[in-house]
């Protein structure tokens, strides 16, 4: 019989670790991986995750891959101010490739767990722990409307130059303008996120962004939607829809001329915060 690699996940559970400069490429493969898996609809547990940014890579979260490890204590004494914190080990995968597929079959769950916004992997052997965290939220933000604003400045910035969503090339696009019933549309949608401690582009009454968009008052015609969880500043957030290639096509794309967005923070609830972006065509 064939043996198979010994899985463990751990939630919080003994030591500190002195990060090492670099990644191996091992390591560096296997965080690609992951976010190339996060950054596509997947089936997980019976369900369709959400399309996710990427996850970044925090030195702090480079924890020793085998022996028991107390994780909370351990980012503490890294001085990374965590809020939620999950750890995949794994005993038994020969490179990247293979420990990709184990957490694709055992810990999707936590792999597309959209809290996350940092990524630590490190590697001996053919031990391995991933470290997937949240930090607290540490910016001082405005009020949903005035930090929407902030996100379409961005977005208008990132839409000036050419890009690559992808495998899609777009050309630079016109600027959007603001639109207050699509803000309106968004910071409700963003606000049923916080509260009821979901993230999906499908509300919990069933709407979808375009009937959602329509109840506030918009007329337009074509609709699209990025949402964001857990980072705490439009910059974050702007910056992980660019490097996922549907969020970057949403927000390249230019048909879209009209724009409303929001945030809404929950401490009771996984993500912390969360962001939507309501992009119109009259």
């Amino acid at each position: 019989m064939r043996a198979l690699p010994l899985l463990l996940c751990l939630i919080a559970s003994g030591l500190g670790f002195v990060a090492p400069a670099a990644l191996a490429s091992e390591e560096s493969q296997l965080i690609e991986a992951i976010n190339s898996y996060r950054s596509q609809v997947q089936r997980c547990e019976g369900q369709a995750s959400a399309e996710l940014p990427p996850l970044a890579s925090d030195p702090r979260l480079i924890l020793p891959a085998s022996g028991k490890t107390d994780l909370r204590q351990a980012l503490a004494q890294a001085r990374y101010p965590m809020v939620n914190v999950r750890a995949i080990s794994l005993a038994g995968p020969r490179d990247a490739g293979a420990a990709m597929a184990t957490i694709k079959e055992s810990f999707c769950q936590v792999a597309l767990d959209p809290q996350f916004v940092d990524i630590g992997v490190s590697r001996e052997g053919r031990d391995w722990r991933v470290v997937l965290a949240r930090p607290l939220l540490s910016a001082r933000l405005g009020t949903s409307q005035s930090e929407g604003q902030q996100l379409l400045g961005l977005l208008n910035t990132a839409r000036q130059q050419a890009r690559q969503c992808g495998a899609q090339a777009f050309a630079a696009a016109p600027a959007l303008a603001w639109n207050d019933n699509l803000a309106k549309a968004a910071e409700g949608h963003s606000r049923a996120m916080a509260n009821q401690n979901f993230f999906d582009h499908k509300g919990r009454d069933g709407s979808t962004p375009g009937d959602r968009a329509e109840l506030a008052g918009y007329l337009g015609g074509a609709i699209g939607e990025n949402i964001a969880a857990g980072q705490d500043t439009p910059a974050k957030v702007v910056d992980g829809w660019l490097a996922s290639p549907g969020h970057c096509a949403n927000l390249m794309n230019p048909q879209f001329s009209e724009l409303g967005a929001g945030y809404a923070a929950d401490p009771r609830s996984e993500g912390g915060i969360y962001w939507t972006a309501l992009f119109g065509a009259p």
